[in-house]
């Protein structure tokens, strides 16, 4: 979800598509709860009839009776409707008139809606918005002429009025009454973290015995077998998760298992989404996340939990558990379930799942006593019996216990938890976790309901961004505001509260993505499964949510729609189509795929849309006079777009505009300053971006602001228009070079103390005086409680005051400096206390890390790297280099000529090195480094081979990964020299690139002997790499046994390649232009033994042909510009993706059989190619298909075969498939293409 979202096949979250097991029980619960959005809509509405913007413009003349009439009404009908939403769970007649209550006031929320934004356009015009847009507005829009909007509202708002009315006389013929409800509390706030704490030890203490006898069954029971699935079953709420997190964080179990890995599933069994999640990736393709899986797991010890399942198909569980199986003895799935037929179906070399129990009730009173008495005392002797009674109510359901607690934490007499437990009186066995949490959903203020609920439109175990959320809480005017309010403050006191209330979990930091120009981490949560169905309940159809392909039959039953979550990679017509008949009303709609397959939407169907993220189009399909209610606006990842249209300034409701990483965009509108109400502008990766829109000072509700670029033209925003907003979060400046003393003093960055992300850039090629960079700098002071500061291409001779102070920046955990060339005097690295990540860049004048006179010590800092240092010599001055950083992991060192020593630094896992010389490489072969390192990279241009002396320790090295560039000290000069000794060190390597290696001649068959636990070897751009060596003979059958994916890139003499062993699943050949064989010239049979379960599972049965392919366990073949290569082996029956291209040599591919197991299909630029592989076949596993530029192609057969499934296919293009390649001219010399020379045309399907 954060990262490209996984191509994951089709979900719907809707209240139709729950597991079978719990429909009963939301059945039961949402029909208590189906109408549970009336209640927030008519308050949202009474503030909007009251709002004093309505009167700014007086654009509601002529309608003060109707007003005045909404202004009495609303309020009674508000009164009334917590008994309304009660009787409507079993009176037909109320809930009918909730849906009519509900309809009218969606209706009328956008009515006033509309008149807000005629303010704004008003106040827009009087300002001389429209005729810097150039046109008149009255003529070419003349529904914005007052008179025309006063008669065209006007007759809306009586409709609405009328219906009101209708709906407050039928209130009363039903005898809805008014419940006193308790004002809500506020003392959740003080108690969050303690609680938390002691909640996660009562826990402990509680499953204690449970978790000794699983951890028991794991470490000792299980050690014989190769693999155990053990499944936890309990009832919702019972902790499942929980307790599984005891037994996975479990001392004995982290020091058993080599591997452990957490999974959440939930609803849907996604053996792609599960795979991706085990191996921490994001293939799309499902056969190569398998091949992934099995090569992660392979020959480990591993635990992995698969949380939360629900899955009845066996089939898919199957082809999980056969890549599972590639494991080291003793390996254990862990499950947790709600269904006992799922846990059957799992469980394998156990007698039986476990049963959680429910938790004590000693424990649970604990659970609930912690949040219900957090900080209030009644008077226990009064309330014992009630204490009782709920925690019989709970059923040992520590979520029930919070939430009840929570719920009651904000009664403060006995006479309100009487209430409370009289109407928890409905809980039965088998709902009693629902209801309760329905019960806690139900004590929720008004706005807060509406909050929750709207979560729906999430996936389940859908990772949250808190910072989202609350924007499209605001878009939807979610949030209260009253006088002086902040509402983005208001939003996160909202979410704390839900957090508090046990709405939201698993609320946590993740780190900054760099390469989406991040500066800040991130706040993330997920929803409760449980909680989810109840969200789901109050929301009904309102909420619609597909993640993967969606299909007619679901479509149709999903009915109307107002808000829309779409993680898809193919859209098709199908959606576009349903959302035009059934969700006119559209209020939300989330593509969250980047690049998806499909038709541009229609937006101009979607005029009440308040929150829109679209994918990456070439042209915008933004209408903006049809988005006035457009509040929340996310264009990001488009590299596409030069501009927005600039009628985009009309969308005077905006709040948030994100368009990060559109790196074509070179200029945002230059009317921006009348976008009043934008609070929120993210345009961070916006590499083209030519300076910022005049008067962006204008903008005094701005509170983010991500980029900005100094213009040197007429036309442009200087920095001293970042005044008088009060900007918080990250915030890059760049082109300084621009900025003026007086300008930067202006900006008063030292005023915004939200601002805890800042980034300085100049322009590498600046000429102007060195002092002024140096003026500008010491006036650009940030705040003292900054916490990142990036300074770039800065080229004063010293930095200001404020930088080398050893009291200023003390909250500073991240520290970059990058091309500043003619600093001589630096910060004392070692006074910034908190520091953690230290980014040193091309400092042409810095000697030490750290003089004789400061602080020797880093004791926060986990990652240093430095880059292109040219005098840089040492870390420390003093002798006390033992203790200097004592929690650094990860070191990169590139082109620092004069270092001789590396840090001494006892946790480092991850070592870049990358010199001219091996000065630094050699020397951490040599060092104790090599016995704790997990990654190490060397890249050493030297070509003169010199191999590495021997070295007579023998370490125990833990290497997973190594990647080295030239290098060519590692391997003998010739191939009658010996291997050189450090590779029998390298037993444990899983993965081995290498990249430009000119000692590289031929096969180092020594070396690759040694690497037996080796999965993937890549090998590129390696000139002078030929083949096997003569000398030494081939390859001995058993190198390399592991080995499961092959890559080799531009390795232009290559003639053949070694003995490739049968464990290979993925061969990529690419630009190899001198390879004839894949097999190699040598012995091509071998046996099928290290086959995959998946492939021989699917195999039909037959008779063995009489010579065996060694390749029988290969699924992925890609093949680009290898020119020589006529044919390729097989046949290749495991095979499910092929992707040939560039290859004009290539005559046939027939060898490789029927191809049963076929995916994916690209064949592109095959000139001299005649028929489609496995043509013999029906393709009946084929999902995509390209075929492009292939001449002398019989595309026949293959049409036969695809016209009956046509519609089933993910992705197809077939356009081209008998032409030639237009880039490359005319083919008349080539006989064979000669009557193809006029494209044939294909049947389009």
């Amino acid at each position: 979800i954060c990262a490209a979202a996984p191509h994951i096949p089709f979900l719907f979250c809707t209240h139709l598509c729950f597991p079978v097991s719990v429909q009963c029980e939301l059945q039961t619960v949402g029909a208590i709860m189906a109408e549970y959005a009336v209640g927030p809509l008519i308050s949202m509405l009474k503030d909007k009839v009251s709002s004093y913007l309505l009167e700014r413009y007086k654009v509601m003349d002529g309608m003060e009776e109707q007003c005045e009439i909404l202004e009495r009404k609303l309020p009674a009908i508000l009164n009334i409707i917590e008994d309304a939403e009660e009787q409507g769970a079993y009176r037909s007649g109320v809930s009918a008139w909730l849906k009519a209550l509900k309809k009218v006031a969606c209706e009328a929320n956008d009515i006033f809606d509309e008149f807000k934004y005629e303010v704004l356009r008003r106040d827009a015009k009087d300002k001389g918005h429209y005729k810097k847009l150039g046109f008149d507005i009255v003529s070419l829009f003349p529904a914005h002429s007052p008179i025309i909007f006063r008669y065209r509202m006007g007759k809306k708002l009586r409709r609405i009025v009328r219906i009101i009315e209708v709906l407050f006389t039928e209130m009363n013929e039903l005898g809805l009454k008014h419940l006193q409800q308790a004002p809500p509390s506020k003392q959740w706030r003080s108690t969050d973290s303690i609680i938390l704490d002691s909640e996660k030890d009562i826990v402990s203490r509680s499953r204690d015995e449970e978790k000794k006898k699983i951890v028991s069954i794991l470490v000792n029971q299980a050690s014989d077998r190769d693999l155990i699935v053990l499944p936890i079953v309990g009832m919702g709420g019972l902790g499942k998760t929980t307790f599984a997190q005891l037994v996975y964080n479990d001392p004995a179990i982290k020091e058993y298992f080599q591997l452990r890995r957490w999974c959440c599933v939930s609803d849907d069994f996604d053996v792609v989404k599960i795979a991706n999640s085990i191996c921490q990736d994001s293939e799309s393709d499902r056969d190569k996340a398998l091949q992934n899986l099995q090569n992660e797991v392979s020959g480990k010890r591993y635990l992995i939990v698969l949380d939360d399942v629900w899955n009845e198909d066996a089939d898919k569980w199957k082809k999980l558990r056969t890549c599972l199986k590639h494991c080291g003895k003793g390996s254990a799935v862990l499950t947790t379930t709600r269904n006992e037929k799922v846990a059957q179906s799992m469980k394998m070399c156990v007698d039986y799942s476990h049963n959680l129990e429910k938790l004590h009730k000693v424990f649970l009173k604990e659970i609930f006593e912690n949040r219900a008495f957090c900080s209030q005392k009644i008077d226990a002797s009064e309330i014992s019996n009630m204490v009782e009674q709920i925690l019989h109510r709970c059923g040992g359901s520590p979520l029930a216990a919070k939430a009840f607690g929570s719920m009651l934490s904000t009664k403060t007499s006995i006479k309100e938890w009487t209430d409370v437990l009289t109407r928890s009186n409905s809980c039965n066995e088998k709902t009693d976790t629902l209801l309760i949490l329905k019960l806690s959903y139900e004590d929720l203020p008004l706005h807060l309901k509406q909050c929750f609920a709207f979560c729906a439109v999430f996936p389940k175990d859908y990772e949250i961004d808190v910072e989202i959320l609350i924007q499209l809480w605001m878009a939807h005017d979610f949030i209260p505001l009253k006088e002086d309010d902040n509402l983005e403050k208001v939003g996160r006191e909202i979410f704390d509260e839900l957090t508090w209330r046990s709405f939201f979990q698993d609320v946590k930091q993740t780190p900054p993505q760099r390469e989406q120009s991040e500066l800040r981490s991130r706040t993330v949560c997920k929803i409760h499964d449980l909680m989810h169905d109840v969200a789901l309940c109050v929301m009904g159809k309102d909420c619609l949510t597909i993640v993967g392909r969606p299909n007619q039959k679901e479509l149709l039953s999903a009915g109307p729609a107002r808000h829309l979550f779409l993680s898809s990679r193919v859209i098709g017509t199908l959606l576009d189509d349903h959302l035009k008949k059934q969700s006119p009303a559209l209020q939300t709609l989330l593509y969250t795929y980047i690049r998806p397959l499909g038709p541009v939407p229609h937006l101009s169907k979607y005029s009440h849309l308040r929150a829109l993220q679209l994918f990456e189009l070439r042209k915008l399909p933004l209408r903006p006079r049809h988005l006035q209610h457009l509040r929340y606006l996310d264009l990001s990842n488009n590299e596409l777009i030069k501009e927005l249209p600039k009628e985009i300034s009309v969308l005077y409701n905006l709040q948030t505009l994100k368009v990060c990483n559109c790196k074509r965009l070179c200029r945002l509108p230059k009317d921006m300053k009348y976008m009043t109400n934008l609070r929120h502008l993210y345009a961070s990766g916006c590499t083209s971006l030519e300076c910022m829109p005049p008067d962006l000072g204008q903008l005094t509700s701005l509170q983010t602001l991500t980029y900005f670029v100094v213009g040197s033209g007429p036309g442009c925003s200087t920095i001293r228009e970042l005044c008088g907003l009060n900007l918080g979060g990250e915030l890059e400046l760049s082109c300084l070079e621009y900025v003026t003393e007086e300008h930067a003093k202006a900006s008063s960055l030292g005023n915004k103390e939200e601002l805890t992300h800042l980034s300085l850039k100049w322009s590498d090629d600046s000429i102007e005086e060195l002092d002024q960079h140096r003026n500008v700098l010491d006036a650009l002071k940030p705040h003292a409680a900054l916490e990142f500061l990036g300074i770039y291409s800065y080229r004063g001779t010293a930095f200001p005051t404020w930088m080398t102070s050893h009291t200023f920046l003390q909250h500073l955990t991240e520290l970059h400096l990058d091309g500043c060339t003619m600093c001589e005097q630096f910060p004392q690295f070692g006074q910034f206390k908190a520091l953690e990540v230290l980014v040193l860049k091309r400092l042409n004048r810095l000697q030490i890390l750290c003089g004789s006179n400061s602080s020797a010590a880093f004791p926060a800092l986990k990652d240093l790297r430095i880059e292109n240092l040219e005098i840089f010599e040492g870390w420390v001055a003093t002798e006390q280099e033992e203790s200097t950083f004592p929690l650094l992991e990860n070191v990169r060192i590139e082109n620092c000529p004069k270092l001789t020593t590396l840090p001494e630094a006892t946790r480092l896992k991850v070592l870049e090195l990358e010199e001219d010389k091996p000065q630094l490489s050699l020397s951490i072969l040599k060092s104790r480094y090599m016995s704790y390192l997990s990654e190490l990279f060397l890249s050493v241009c030297d070509t003169e081979a010199t191999p590495t002396p021997k070295i007579d320790q023998d370490p125990e090295v833990s290497l997973s990964r190594m990647v080295l560039t030239g290098c060519s000290f590692l391997f003998p000069s010739s191939p009658l020299q010996p291997a050189v000794g450090v590779w029998k060190w390298f037993g444990q390597l899983v993965r081995l690139d290498i990249d430009s290696c000119d000692t590289l001649i031929s096969w180092p068959e020594e070396e690759l002997r040694s690497l037996v636990s080796l999965k993937i070897l890549v090998i590129k751009n390696c000139s002078e790499l030929i083949g096997l060596a003569e000398v030494k003979g081939c390859c001995t059958r058993g190198s390399l046994p592991n080995l499961t994916e092959l890559a080799i890139v531009h390795c232009v003499n290559l003639t053949e390649l070694f003995v490739l062993p049968p464990s290979l699943t993925s061969l990529t050949l690419e630009e190899c232009h001198s390879v004839e064989f894949i097999l190699g010239q040598g012995d091509a049979t071998a046996s099928s033994e290290h086959c995959n379960d998946l492939a021989s599972n699917n195999m039909p049965e037959q008779s063995p042909p009489p010579k065996v392919n060694p390749l029988l366990c290969l699924k992925y073949l890609i093949i680009q510009s290898c020119n020589k290569i006529r044919s390729v082996p097989g046949p290749l029956d495991t095979l499910t993706n092929l992707n040939i291209g560039d290859c004009s040599g290539l005559e046939s591919l027939d060898s490789l059989g029927d191809l049963p197991l076929l995916q994916a299909l690209s064949l592109v630029d095959c000139k001299n190619l005649a028929s489609v592989p496995g043509s013999n076949g029906n393709y009946s596993a084929l999902e995509k298909i390209m075929i492009r530029y292939c001449p002398a192609i019989n595309m026949r057969p293959l049409y036969g075969h695809l016209q009956r499934r046509c519609n089933s296919l993910e992705y197809k293009d077939l356009s081209h498939a008998g032409s030639s390649n237009p880039i490359k001219g005319p083919k008349l010399w080539e006989p064979k293409s000669w009557k193809y020379v006029i494209p044939r045309q294909w049947p389009v399907y």
